[in-house]
Protein backbone atom coordinates (compact mmCIF):
# COMPACT_ATOMS: atom_id res chain seq x y z
CA UNK A 1 0.00 0.00 0.00
CA UNK A 2 3.16 2.23 0.87
CA UNK A 3 4.04 1.71 -3.10
CA UNK A 4 0.71 2.12 -4.29
CA UNK A 5 -0.12 5.52 -2.26
CA UNK A 6 2.97 7.03 -3.33
CA UNK A 7 2.38 7.55 -6.80
CA UNK A 8 -1.30 8.27 -6.31
CA UNK A 9 -0.26 10.92 -4.17
CA UNK A 10 2.20 12.41 -7.09
CA UNK A 11 -0.51 12.40 -9.16
CA UNK A 12 -2.60 14.92 -6.75
CA UNK A 13 0.13 17.12 -6.28
CA UNK A 14 0.66 17.39 -10.35
CA UNK A 15 -3.04 17.96 -10.49
CA UNK A 16 -2.54 21.24 -8.60
CA UNK A 17 -0.22 22.18 -11.08
CA UNK A 18 -1.39 21.23 -14.50
CA UNK A 19 -4.82 21.15 -15.49
CA UNK A 20 -5.93 18.01 -18.06
CA UNK A 21 -9.29 17.46 -19.06
CA UNK A 22 -11.44 13.95 -17.09
CA UNK A 23 -11.53 12.69 -21.15
CA UNK A 24 -8.13 12.80 -21.60
CA UNK A 25 -6.93 11.61 -17.86
CA UNK A 26 -9.78 8.51 -18.60
CA UNK A 27 -7.92 7.45 -21.84
CA UNK A 28 -4.36 7.50 -20.23
CA UNK A 29 -5.45 5.49 -16.82
CA UNK A 30 -7.18 2.87 -19.52
CA UNK A 31 -4.07 2.38 -21.35
CA UNK A 32 -1.66 2.35 -18.85
CA UNK A 33 -4.07 -0.53 -16.87
CA UNK A 34 -4.25 -2.20 -19.88
CA UNK A 35 -0.59 -2.34 -20.29
CA UNK A 36 0.06 -3.09 -17.16
CA UNK A 37 -2.41 -6.17 -16.86
CA UNK A 38 -1.04 -7.42 -20.49
CA UNK A 39 2.54 -7.30 -19.45
CA UNK A 40 1.70 -9.36 -15.78
CA UNK A 41 4.93 -10.58 -15.12
CA UNK A 42 7.51 -8.19 -16.45
CA UNK A 43 9.09 -5.66 -14.63
CA UNK A 44 8.11 -2.90 -16.94
CA UNK A 45 4.67 -3.55 -15.64
CA UNK A 46 5.32 -2.00 -12.86
CA UNK A 47 6.08 1.11 -14.38
CA UNK A 48 2.70 1.13 -16.22
CA UNK A 49 1.38 0.44 -12.90
CA UNK A 50 2.54 3.06 -10.98
CA UNK A 51 1.74 5.69 -14.14
CA UNK A 52 -2.02 4.35 -13.79
CA UNK A 53 -2.13 5.21 -9.90
CA UNK A 54 -0.35 8.27 -10.79
CA UNK A 55 -3.39 9.12 -13.49
CA UNK A 56 -5.64 8.02 -10.94
CA UNK A 57 -4.69 10.15 -8.35
CA UNK A 58 -4.65 13.01 -10.93
CA UNK A 59 -8.11 12.10 -11.81
CA UNK A 60 -9.97 11.47 -8.23
CA UNK A 61 -8.63 15.50 -7.51
CA UNK A 62 -9.49 16.93 -11.09
CA UNK A 63 -13.19 15.59 -9.68
CA UNK A 64 -12.97 16.63 -6.99
CA UNK A 65 -12.57 20.07 -7.78
CA UNK A 66 -15.13 22.71 -5.76
CA UNK A 67 -16.97 24.23 -8.81
CA UNK A 68 -17.47 28.39 -8.22
CA UNK A 69 -21.11 28.54 -8.54
CA UNK A 70 -21.53 31.34 -6.06
CA UNK A 71 -22.68 34.55 -6.33
CA UNK A 72 -19.69 37.30 -5.19
CA UNK A 73 -20.93 40.41 -6.71
CA UNK A 74 -24.32 41.30 -4.45
CA UNK A 75 -25.27 40.02 -0.95
CA UNK A 76 -27.58 37.10 -1.21
CA UNK A 77 -28.60 34.59 1.51
CA UNK A 78 -26.46 31.34 2.07
CA UNK A 79 -27.65 28.10 4.24
CA UNK A 80 -24.01 27.49 6.53
CA UNK A 81 -22.87 24.85 8.61
CA UNK A 82 -19.69 25.30 10.86
CA UNK A 83 -17.08 22.90 10.53
CA UNK A 84 -15.13 23.54 13.96
CA UNK A 85 -15.81 26.28 17.28
CA UNK A 86 -14.84 29.30 16.48
CA UNK A 87 -11.74 30.84 17.93
CA UNK A 88 -12.02 34.29 19.19
CA UNK A 89 -9.21 36.48 17.39
CA UNK A 90 -9.34 40.06 19.14
CA UNK A 91 -12.86 41.31 18.99
CA UNK A 92 -14.05 38.40 16.54
CA UNK A 93 -14.33 35.09 16.41
CA UNK A 94 -12.79 33.32 13.70
CA UNK A 95 -13.88 30.01 11.67
CA UNK A 96 -14.81 27.38 9.01
CA UNK A 97 -18.16 26.83 7.78
CA UNK A 98 -19.25 24.17 5.17
CA UNK A 99 -21.50 26.06 2.28
CA UNK A 100 -24.53 24.02 1.76
CA UNK A 101 -26.69 26.19 -0.93
CA UNK A 102 -27.39 30.03 -1.88
CA UNK A 103 -30.19 31.90 -2.79
CA UNK A 104 -30.42 33.00 -6.20
CA UNK A 105 -31.06 37.24 -6.17
CA UNK A 106 -32.38 36.65 -9.52
CA UNK A 107 -35.16 33.87 -9.39
CA UNK A 108 -35.53 33.69 -5.83
CA UNK A 109 -34.00 29.65 -5.75
CA UNK A 110 -31.90 28.01 -3.54
CA UNK A 111 -29.47 26.32 -5.23
CA UNK A 112 -27.36 23.61 -3.83
CA UNK A 113 -23.57 24.32 -3.49
CA UNK A 114 -20.33 22.84 -1.91
CA UNK A 115 -17.06 24.27 -0.81
CA UNK A 116 -15.63 25.95 2.36
CA UNK A 117 -15.49 29.29 3.47
CA UNK A 118 -13.97 31.63 6.36
CA UNK A 119 -16.61 32.38 8.49
CA UNK A 120 -16.07 35.97 10.80
CA UNK A 121 -18.51 36.73 13.67
CA UNK A 122 -18.94 39.41 16.16
CA UNK A 123 -18.53 38.74 19.67
CA UNK A 124 -22.51 38.60 20.22
CA UNK A 125 -22.70 34.88 17.94
CA UNK A 126 -21.54 32.49 19.71
CA UNK A 127 -22.06 29.22 17.18
CA UNK A 128 -21.16 25.66 17.66
CA UNK A 129 -19.54 23.30 15.61
CA UNK A 130 -22.43 21.32 13.26
CA UNK A 131 -25.41 23.55 13.81
CA UNK A 132 -27.23 25.01 10.51
CA UNK A 133 -27.81 28.77 9.95
CA UNK A 134 -29.17 30.94 7.40
CA UNK A 135 -27.52 34.02 6.61
CA UNK A 136 -27.02 37.10 4.34
CA UNK A 137 -24.17 38.44 3.83
CA UNK A 138 -21.22 39.06 0.52
CA UNK A 139 -19.12 36.22 0.12
CA UNK A 140 -15.65 37.92 -0.76
CA UNK A 141 -13.13 35.81 -3.24
CA UNK A 142 -9.25 35.45 -2.28
CA UNK A 143 -8.62 38.18 -5.67
CA UNK A 144 -6.85 40.57 -3.63
CA UNK A 145 -4.47 37.75 -1.81
CA UNK A 146 -0.94 36.87 -2.13
CA UNK A 147 -1.27 34.20 -4.89
CA UNK A 148 0.43 31.51 -2.72
CA UNK A 149 -2.19 31.95 -0.22
CA UNK A 150 -4.96 32.19 -3.17
CA UNK A 151 -3.76 28.94 -4.26
CA UNK A 152 -3.41 27.10 -0.82
CA UNK A 153 -7.20 28.19 -0.08
CA UNK A 154 -8.48 27.45 -3.65
CA UNK A 155 -6.82 23.57 -3.06
CA UNK A 156 -8.04 23.18 0.73
CA UNK A 157 -11.64 23.51 -0.86
CA UNK A 158 -12.19 27.66 0.15
CA UNK A 159 -14.26 29.81 -2.02
CA UNK A 160 -14.27 32.80 0.22
CA UNK A 161 -14.81 34.23 3.15
CA UNK A 162 -18.07 36.11 4.61
CA UNK A 163 -18.89 38.21 7.67
CA UNK A 164 -21.88 37.28 9.70
CA UNK A 165 -23.49 39.70 12.77
CA UNK A 166 -26.70 39.36 14.69
CA UNK A 167 -28.55 41.69 11.99
CA UNK A 168 -27.48 39.12 8.98
CA UNK A 169 -28.30 36.33 10.70
CA UNK A 170 -31.50 35.03 9.60
CA UNK A 171 -32.33 31.62 11.12
CA UNK A 172 -30.15 28.82 13.12
CA UNK A 173 -30.74 25.17 14.23
CA UNK A 174 -28.51 24.21 17.07
CA UNK A 175 -29.80 20.60 16.31
CA UNK A 176 -27.38 18.43 14.91
CA UNK A 177 -29.02 16.60 11.82
CA UNK A 178 -27.27 12.94 12.26
CA UNK A 179 -27.84 10.87 15.44
CA UNK A 180 -23.83 10.60 15.71
CA UNK A 181 -23.99 14.78 15.62
CA UNK A 182 -26.42 14.76 18.55
CA UNK A 183 -24.36 11.81 20.50
CA UNK A 184 -21.55 13.93 20.13
CA UNK A 185 -22.90 17.25 20.98
CA UNK A 186 -24.09 16.10 24.34
CA UNK A 187 -21.17 14.35 24.96
CA UNK A 188 -19.35 17.30 24.57
CA UNK A 189 -21.74 19.55 26.68
CA UNK A 190 -21.53 16.82 29.18
CA UNK A 191 -17.62 16.86 29.23
CA UNK A 192 -17.53 20.83 29.47
CA UNK A 193 -19.90 20.74 32.41
CA UNK A 194 -18.18 18.17 34.41
CA UNK A 195 -14.34 19.88 34.07
CA UNK A 196 -16.73 23.56 34.75
CA UNK A 197 -17.50 21.29 37.90
CA UNK A 198 -14.20 21.22 39.21
CA UNK A 199 -13.97 24.53 40.01
CA UNK A 200 -10.11 25.28 38.90
CA UNK A 201 -8.76 28.17 38.43
CA UNK A 202 -9.17 30.38 35.14
CA UNK A 203 -6.19 29.97 33.62
CA UNK A 204 -6.50 26.26 34.67
CA UNK A 205 -9.67 25.47 33.21
CA UNK A 206 -9.34 27.36 29.85
CA UNK A 207 -6.31 24.84 29.32
CA UNK A 208 -8.26 21.66 30.55
CA UNK A 209 -11.14 22.73 28.23
CA UNK A 210 -9.45 23.32 25.45
CA UNK A 211 -7.09 20.58 25.26
CA UNK A 212 -9.52 18.10 26.66
CA UNK A 213 -13.02 19.06 25.59
CA UNK A 214 -12.32 20.86 22.77
CA UNK A 215 -13.35 24.28 24.00
CA UNK A 216 -11.59 27.28 23.11
CA UNK A 217 -13.37 29.93 24.43
CA UNK A 218 -12.57 30.15 27.43
CA UNK A 219 -8.73 31.01 26.45
CA UNK A 220 -7.55 34.41 26.91
CA UNK A 221 -5.47 36.66 24.17
CA UNK A 222 -2.65 36.50 26.23
CA UNK A 223 -2.39 32.89 26.73
CA UNK A 224 -3.65 31.66 23.25
CA UNK A 225 -0.09 34.17 22.26
CA UNK A 226 1.87 32.64 25.09
CA UNK A 227 1.48 29.16 23.04
CA UNK A 228 1.85 30.61 20.10
CA UNK A 229 5.50 32.33 20.86
CA UNK A 230 6.88 29.27 22.22
CA UNK A 231 5.79 27.26 19.02
CA UNK A 232 3.16 24.95 21.34
CA UNK A 233 -0.02 26.32 19.86
CA UNK A 234 -0.83 22.68 18.69
CA UNK A 235 -1.46 21.50 22.44
CA UNK A 236 -4.62 23.91 22.48
CA UNK A 237 -6.42 22.37 19.51
CA UNK A 238 -7.57 18.48 20.25
CA UNK A 239 -5.25 16.81 17.19
CA UNK A 240 -3.67 13.59 16.73
CA UNK A 241 -1.37 14.37 19.78
CA UNK A 242 -4.55 14.29 22.62
CA UNK A 243 -6.10 11.23 20.37
CA UNK A 244 -2.80 9.92 20.61
CA UNK A 245 -2.86 10.01 24.80
CA UNK A 246 -5.88 8.24 25.09
CA UNK A 247 -4.42 5.80 22.66
CA UNK A 248 -1.44 4.94 24.34
CA UNK A 249 -3.04 4.80 27.84
CA UNK A 250 -5.26 2.56 26.72
CA UNK A 251 -2.39 0.69 25.24
CA UNK A 252 -0.86 0.15 28.66
CA UNK A 253 -3.93 -1.57 30.07
CA UNK A 254 -1.55 -5.08 29.85
CA UNK A 255 -4.01 -6.79 32.81
CA UNK A 256 -6.42 -7.33 30.13
CA UNK A 257 -3.98 -9.80 28.19
CA UNK A 258 -5.04 -11.71 31.63
CA UNK A 259 -8.50 -12.23 29.83
CA UNK A 260 -9.42 -14.97 27.92
CA UNK A 261 -8.77 -13.26 24.22
CA UNK A 262 -7.57 -10.33 26.48
CA UNK A 263 -5.20 -9.09 23.30
CA UNK A 264 -8.23 -8.84 21.11
CA UNK A 265 -10.12 -7.21 23.79
CA UNK A 266 -7.58 -4.34 24.54
CA UNK A 267 -7.56 -3.64 20.71
CA UNK A 268 -11.60 -3.63 20.95
CA UNK A 269 -11.29 -1.25 24.10
CA UNK A 270 -8.83 1.15 22.71
CA UNK A 271 -10.65 1.56 19.14
CA UNK A 272 -14.16 1.98 21.14
CA UNK A 273 -12.31 4.72 23.35
CA UNK A 274 -10.53 6.68 20.52
CA UNK A 275 -13.55 7.37 19.02
CA UNK A 276 -15.86 8.07 21.60
CA UNK A 277 -12.72 10.66 22.91
CA UNK A 278 -13.09 11.73 19.16
CA UNK A 279 -16.92 12.43 19.81
CA UNK A 280 -16.34 14.57 23.18
CA UNK A 281 -13.75 16.41 21.82
CA UNK A 282 -16.86 17.32 19.09
CA UNK A 283 -15.87 15.15 15.79
CA UNK A 284 -13.92 18.10 14.42
CA UNK A 285 -12.38 17.45 10.80
CA UNK A 286 -9.16 17.41 12.93
CA UNK A 287 -10.11 14.98 15.34
CA UNK A 288 -11.64 12.46 12.74
CA UNK A 289 -8.50 12.27 10.70
CA UNK A 290 -6.86 11.20 14.03
CA UNK A 291 -8.76 9.29 14.97
CA UNK A 292 -8.96 7.28 11.80
CA UNK A 293 -4.99 7.33 11.52
CA UNK A 294 -5.08 5.97 15.09
CA UNK A 295 -7.48 3.35 14.72
CA UNK A 296 -5.27 1.99 12.03
CA UNK A 297 -2.16 2.13 14.12
CA UNK A 298 -4.27 0.18 16.71
CA UNK A 299 -4.71 -2.43 14.27
CA UNK A 300 -1.52 -2.78 12.79
CA UNK A 301 0.38 -3.13 16.23
CA UNK A 302 -2.61 -5.80 16.81
CA UNK A 303 -0.95 -7.65 13.88
CA UNK A 304 2.42 -7.65 15.52
CA UNK A 305 4.73 -6.73 12.39
CA UNK A 306 6.22 -3.64 11.04
CA UNK A 307 5.71 -3.69 7.62
CA UNK A 308 1.90 -4.62 8.34
CA UNK A 309 2.08 -1.71 10.36
CA UNK A 310 2.90 -0.23 7.50
CA UNK A 311 0.69 -0.93 5.23
CA UNK A 312 -2.36 -0.41 7.01
CA UNK A 313 -1.13 3.24 7.95
CA UNK A 314 -0.55 3.60 4.02
CA UNK A 315 -3.89 1.82 2.81
CA UNK A 316 -6.26 3.70 5.08
CA UNK A 317 -4.23 7.08 4.02
CA UNK A 318 -5.15 5.99 0.41
CA UNK A 319 -9.00 5.81 0.86
CA UNK A 320 -8.91 8.74 3.16
CA UNK A 321 -7.58 10.75 -0.23
CA UNK A 322 -9.57 8.76 -2.34
CA UNK A 323 -12.70 10.61 -1.16
CA UNK A 324 -11.03 13.87 -0.56
CA UNK A 325 -7.65 14.28 -2.29
CA UNK A 326 -7.67 17.70 -0.54
CA UNK A 327 -6.40 16.31 2.54
CA UNK A 328 -2.87 15.60 1.63
CA UNK A 329 -2.78 19.56 1.49
CA UNK A 330 -4.40 20.02 4.82
CA UNK A 331 -1.85 20.45 8.02
CA UNK A 332 -3.62 17.98 10.24
CA UNK A 333 -3.39 15.74 7.38
CA UNK A 334 0.09 15.84 7.13
CA UNK A 335 0.74 16.09 10.79
CA UNK A 336 -1.51 13.18 11.70
CA UNK A 337 0.00 10.95 9.46
CA UNK A 338 3.22 12.03 9.56
CA UNK A 339 3.10 11.28 13.43
CA UNK A 340 1.55 7.75 13.26
CA UNK A 341 4.13 6.98 10.74
CA UNK A 342 6.77 8.38 13.30
CA UNK A 343 5.71 6.36 16.36
CA UNK A 344 5.49 2.83 14.08
CA UNK A 345 8.96 3.22 12.56
CA UNK A 346 10.77 5.25 15.47
CA UNK A 347 8.36 5.39 18.73
CA UNK A 348 7.96 1.54 19.22
CA UNK A 349 11.02 0.11 18.71
CA UNK A 350 12.60 2.94 21.00
CA UNK A 351 10.41 1.80 23.61
CA UNK A 352 11.21 -1.63 23.35
CA UNK A 353 14.70 -1.08 23.31
CA UNK A 354 14.90 1.10 26.80
CA UNK A 355 12.63 -1.37 28.64
CA UNK A 356 13.16 -2.29 32.07
CA UNK A 357 11.78 -5.02 34.51
CA UNK A 358 9.99 -2.08 36.36
CA UNK A 359 6.32 -1.74 34.40
CA UNK A 360 5.66 1.83 35.52
CA UNK A 361 9.35 3.28 34.59
CA UNK A 362 8.68 1.26 30.92
CA UNK A 363 5.36 2.84 30.74
CA UNK A 364 6.63 6.29 31.22
CA UNK A 365 9.62 5.31 28.92
CA UNK A 366 7.03 4.26 26.24
CA UNK A 367 5.13 7.48 26.60
CA UNK A 368 7.99 10.00 26.04
CA UNK A 369 9.53 7.37 23.59
CA UNK A 370 6.20 8.05 21.67
CA UNK A 371 5.62 11.58 22.16
CA UNK A 372 9.54 12.34 21.41
CA UNK A 373 9.89 10.70 18.19
CA UNK A 374 6.19 12.20 16.89
CA UNK A 375 7.23 15.51 18.05
CA UNK A 376 10.67 15.24 16.44
CA UNK A 377 8.76 13.94 12.83
CA UNK A 378 6.57 16.64 13.02
CA UNK A 379 8.80 19.58 13.79
CA UNK A 380 10.20 20.45 10.15
CA UNK A 381 6.56 20.24 9.15
CA UNK A 382 5.64 22.96 11.68
CA UNK A 383 8.53 25.01 11.01
CA UNK A 384 8.41 25.23 7.50
CA UNK A 385 3.95 25.39 7.48
CA UNK A 386 4.67 28.95 10.00
CA UNK A 387 8.13 29.74 9.41
CA UNK A 388 9.69 29.57 13.02
CA UNK A 389 11.32 26.99 14.53
CA UNK A 390 11.22 28.37 18.86
CA UNK A 391 14.05 27.04 20.28
CA UNK A 392 13.00 27.22 23.57
CA UNK A 393 10.12 25.36 23.02
CA UNK A 394 11.96 22.48 21.41
CA UNK A 395 14.26 22.42 24.65
CA UNK A 396 11.05 22.12 26.46
CA UNK A 397 9.12 19.63 24.45
CA UNK A 398 9.96 16.75 26.41
CA UNK A 399 8.93 18.32 29.58
CA UNK A 400 5.42 20.00 28.07
CA UNK A 401 4.73 16.44 26.45
CA UNK A 402 4.61 14.76 29.65
CA UNK A 403 2.57 17.54 31.76
CA UNK A 404 0.53 17.53 28.60
CA UNK A 405 -0.13 13.80 29.30
CA UNK A 406 -1.42 14.39 33.05
CA UNK A 407 -3.32 17.34 31.55
CA UNK A 408 -5.61 14.90 29.17
CA UNK A 409 -5.13 11.94 31.06
CA UNK A 410 -6.71 13.42 34.49
CA UNK A 411 -9.36 14.99 32.48
CA UNK A 412 -10.29 11.99 30.71
CA UNK A 413 -10.95 9.88 33.25
CA UNK A 414 -12.45 12.82 35.60
CA UNK A 415 -14.85 12.95 32.60
CA UNK A 416 -15.82 9.04 32.54
CA UNK A 417 -15.98 8.57 36.10
CA UNK A 418 -17.40 12.03 37.85
CA UNK A 419 -18.02 10.67 40.87
CA UNK A 420 -17.52 12.95 44.34
CA UNK A 421 -14.58 11.21 45.54
CA UNK A 422 -12.29 11.54 42.25
CA UNK A 423 -12.95 15.23 42.11
CA UNK A 424 -10.04 16.37 44.62
CA UNK A 425 -7.37 14.41 43.36
CA UNK A 426 -8.19 15.29 39.85
CA UNK A 427 -8.64 18.55 40.52
CA UNK A 428 -5.37 18.46 42.52
CA UNK A 429 -3.75 17.14 39.31
CA UNK A 430 -5.07 19.46 36.87
CA UNK A 431 -4.19 22.12 38.62
CA UNK A 432 -0.44 21.02 39.12
CA UNK A 433 -0.08 19.90 35.49
CA UNK A 434 -1.83 22.51 33.84
CA UNK A 435 -0.17 25.57 35.85
CA UNK A 436 3.62 23.85 35.34
CA UNK A 437 2.60 23.72 31.56
CA UNK A 438 1.35 26.95 31.35
CA UNK A 439 4.22 28.60 33.82
CA UNK A 440 6.65 26.83 31.25
CA UNK A 441 5.36 28.34 28.01
CA UNK A 442 4.97 31.21 29.30
CA UNK A 443 8.62 31.06 30.58
CA UNK A 444 9.53 30.37 26.53
CA UNK A 445 7.62 32.89 25.14
CA UNK A 446 9.29 35.35 27.22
Amino acid sequence: MLRTLLPFAAGIVLAERFALSSWALCVGLLGCGTAAALLLRRAVSEVYLAAALLLTGWLAAELHRTPATVPRTEPTEYALQPEEQPMRRGDRFVGTARLRAWRDPGAGEWRPSAGKIILYTDTAVRLQAGERLVCRTRLRGFSGAAPGYRNLMTRRGYVGSAWVSGRSLLARDTTPASGIGRLAARLHAGAVERIERLGLSPDTRALCLAMAAGEKRALTPELREAYARSGTSHLLAVSGLHVGIVFLVVNLLQWLNLLPGGHRWRNIAAVALIWLYAATAGLSPSVVRAALMFTALQFALASGRSYLSVNILAGTAFVMLLTDPDQLFDLSFQLSFTAVAAIIAWGVPLGRSVRTRFRPLNALTGLLAAGLTAGAATAPLIAHTFGTVPLAGLLLNPAVILLAYAVVLAAVCWMAVPVGFVAPPAGFLLETAAGAQNALVRWAAA
